[in-house]
C-alpha cells in the first residue's frame, strides 16, 4: 500500500513527488515518458530552466528524486478506481497497485491541425502557445491556423511579438465582421483559402501552399485547434470535467472526489510548464497535510 500513487512523470507529477518524498511518504510515479511537449527542441519560460531540452529536464527531476527515494516505473495505468478511501490502478500488465491518494498529473495532447505533412514541423516552428514560443519568432513573419472564429484571439495576440501575422482560416469564411475590422485594424492579413500543404526542411516551415495555387512566406505557425486529455482516468474515477475538456479543481488542486487530486496542464489553469510544477507543489503538500490529518490518534 502506498501513501500516494502519481500517474504522471512530468513537471507537475514530479515536483508533487519531490515534495512527499521529503515529507517521508511512500510513493510511486507512473510515466510513459510521452510529455506533450517532447515534440520541442526548447523548454522556455521557466526561471532556470530556460531553454532546457524538454526532455532533459525530466531526466533531470528524475535524478533528483533517487535521494527520496521515490519509485518510479515507466509504465502504462490503463485503469483506476476508488472505494472505501482507497485507490486502486492497474497496469497494461495487469499489475495491480494500492495507495490512500492519487494524483493525476497526465496532461493534455494537442490536437494538430488536419494539415499534410505538417508532422516535422511541430514543436520546431509550428506551435500551439505564444508564451512558450513567441519570443524565439519576434519579428518573423508568422502565420496563425484556426478554422472558423478560433484564429482570432491567437493572430491578435501575436501582433506582441511580429507585426507580420497573417490569419488562416483553411477554407472557412466565419470570420464576423467585426472580427475583420479588428483585425485588419492592427495589422493581420486574412487569408480564407483552403491550405494544401506546408513546405520548408529541417522542421523550418518556409512556406504555405495554398488550394488556389498560391504560395505563402511563412516561418512560423502558431495554431488553436484545442487539446484532449492524454488518458480517460479522470473519466473512469468520475471527475467533473469544463466545457473545455479539462478536469475541474478546486482549492490546493483538490478534485470533488475524496483524495484525487489533479495537477498540471489536465486541469483548468494556465497550461505552462512553470505553472504545472507549482501545481505539483501545491497537491504535494496539500496530500501530505491531508495524510497527516488522517494519522493523527
Amino acid at each position: 500500500m502506498y501513501d500516494v500513487i502519481i500517474i504522471g512523470g512530468g513537471a507537475a507529477g514530479l515536483n508533487a513527488a519531490m515534495l512527499l518524498g521529503r515529507s517521508r511518504r511512500k510513493v510511486v510515479v507512473f510515466d510513459t515518458g510521452k510529455p506533450r511537449n517532447r515534440w520541442s527542441d526548447h523548454m522556455n519560460g521557466f526561471l532556470s530552466s530556460d531553454g532546457m531540452n524538454p526532455l532533459e529536464f525530466i531526466k533531470k527531476g528524475r535524478e533528483e528524486l533517487q535521494k527520496y527515494n521515490i519509485e518510479l516505473q515507466d509504465k502504462l495505468i490503463v485503469t483506476a478506481t476508488y472505494s472505501k478511501g482507497i485507490f486502486v490502478v492497474n497496469d497494461a500488465d495487469g499489475q495491480v497497485y494500492r495507495s490512500r491518494k492519487l494524483l493525476l498529473a497526465t496532461g493534455l495532447k494537442d490536437k494538430l491541425p488536419e494539415i499534410e505533412g505538417i508532422e516535422p514541423y511541430y514543436g520546431k516552428s509550428i506551435h500551439h502557445c505564444q508564451y512558450c514560443d513567441g519570443w524565439e519568432n519576434s519579428d518573423k513573419a508568422i502565420a496563425v491556423y484556426g478554422k472558423n472564429r478560433d484564429g482570432v484571439g491567437q493572430a491578435l495576440a501575436l501582433t506582441t511579438w511580429s507585426k507580420n501575422v497573417t490569419l488562416y482560416t483553411d477554407g472557412t469564411d466565419k470570420l464576423r465582421h467585426t472580427d475583420k475590422e479588428k483585425l485588419q485594424r492592427n495589422g493581420v492579413k486574412i487569408c480564407t483559402t483552403r491550405i494544401n500543404g506546408l513546405r520548408g526542411d529541417g522542421g523550418q516551415l518556409k512556406q504555405i501552399v495554398l488550394a488556389n495555387g498560391e504560395v505563402h512566406e511563412q516561418q512560423a505557425m502558431f495554431f488553436n485547434t484545442g487539446c484532449i486529455q492524454q488518458c480517460d482516468l479522470g473519466e473512469q474515477l468520475g471527475c467533473e470535467f469544463t466545457s473545455k475538456g479539462v478536469i475541474k479543481t478546486r482549492r490546493n488542486q483538490k478534485t470533488a472526489i475524496p483524495g484525487l487530486y489533479v495537477a498540471g496542464d489536465a486541469d483548468r489553469d494556465m497550461q505552462l510548464v512553470i505553472v504545472a510544477a507549482a501545481e505539483g507543489a501545491k497537491a504535494g503538500v496539500a496530500i501530505n497535510m491531508e495524510l497527516q490529518k488522517e494519522d493523527y490518534k
